[in-house]
């Protein structure tokens, strides 16, 4: 009995065994789906405008401002504006205190007086003598008479060049009492030299404030050396502001800085990267005024109908450019080209492909 369960031991097992190695070797294999390729990046080639452009940043600046000067040192009897406002050509901007100023223009005026009198004067004392020394005179009474007629006659001059020095100055006084009540010389805005106070007495040629000119704005931008010589004055520009960002203006280069600026607080040592004003004028719009961030793009180059095709497609080695022209049925071949005008998203292609074909991305 125990020999009959051991003899179908053994065959259960040689029938397991059996079975797993004929599954292993005849199971036939289940079909693996093919793998599909990755489609390959396709550019036509088209005939569009392409520009080429730099991109600048930098403020805008107003383009013109009129700095005012006290005319004459005074109190200040009133300012009839306040800062930032807007004000027309022949607004009064403030009123000086006329008393000192008056007096010296009367105290000028007195000298000024004396000082002919006294001319008058010695001019009569000077002919006196003149006839007095003439009769009956010896020689070194004349003499003596001569040198005091010279004298007289020196100081007759000096005091009428003192006095036309005097009289020049009192014109000035005059003059500058006129300014007494200052006059906006110019539409604008008017802008405090201090916004925290007003000056309640101010000295002569003291700076006060300034109007700028808000129809007239620049942009002030800096470019490097690696640009500064494609940048001429006239080229266009498409503007945008930071705080505005779908607001597009438009400008023109108008001054092309030759000389390297250094930022403030930093100083110009041979490690510091060069960087040169460029500055574009505005068109005038209502959201101008000085001080905002703005970016631009000046056009350095543009060229109509070119033929063009995606910067990405093309392979550079060394001085060969190359493409990879689909010739269909998943051929390609490469295509030596010539390039022209490169844009970072286009390039110009002078020869080696024409309108139509189409390129690939490997």
């Amino acid at each position: 009995m125990k020999k009959t369960i051991k003899w179908i031991i053994a065959v259960v097992i040689i029938l397991i065994v059996g079975y797993v190695l004929y599954t292993q070797m005849y199971k036939p294999q289940e079909l693996q789906e093919p793998v599909e390729k990755s489609p390959a990046f396709t550019f036509e080639v088209t005939k569009e405008k392409i520009i080429n452009s730099v991109q600048v940043i930098g403020k805008s600046e107003y383009k013109q401002e009129k700095l005012l000067y006290a005319p004459f040192t005074s109190k200040v009897k009133q300012w009839k504006v306040e800062n930032g406002t807007q004000v027309k050509k022949g607004d009064v901007l403030y009123t000086l205190d006329q008393s000192a100023l008056k007096n010296e223009i009367i105290t000028q005026e007195a000298t000024i007086r004396k000082a002919k009198l006294e001319a008058e004067l010695s001019e009569f004392v000077f002919q006196q003598e003149d006839e007095t020394t003439a009769v009956g005179a010896t020689e070194a009474e004349r003499l003596k008479a001569l040198a005091g007629q010279e004298t007289s006659r020196l100081n007759n001059e000096l005091n009428k060049e003192n006095a036309n020095i005097q009289e020049q100055e009192l014109a000035i006084k005059k003059n500058k009492l006129k300014t007494a009540v200052y006059y906006a010389p110019a539409n604008g805005i008017f802008l405090y030299d201090s916004t925290s106070e007003r000056p309640q007495s101010v000295t002569e040629n003291q700076y006060i404030g300034k109007i700028v000119y808000t129809n007239e704005l620049e942009f002030i931008a800096l470019v490097g050396e690696q640009d500064i010589f494609r940048i001429k004055p006239g080229m266009k520009v498409q503007v945008k502001m930071t705080a505005l960002k779908d607001l597009k203006l438009s400008g023109e280069v108008t001054k092309v800085s030759k000389f390297a600026t250094t930022a403030a607080g930093q100083t110009n040592t041979a490690s510091q990267v060069p960087q040169f004003e460029v500055v574009i004028s505005l068109q005038p719009d209502e959201h101008l005024i000085g001080g905002l961030s703005l970016n631009g793009e000046i056009e350095i180059t543009r060229k109509e109908n070119a033929t063009v095709v995606s910067s990405i497609a093309i392979v550079h080695e060394g001085d060969l450019s190359y493409v990879m022209l689909d010739k269909g049925n998943g051929q390609y071949e490469r295509r030596d080209i010539k390039i022209g005008l490169e844009t970072a998203d286009k390039t110009e292609i002078l020869s080696g492909l024409k309108v139509g074909d189409t390129v690939v991305l490997q």
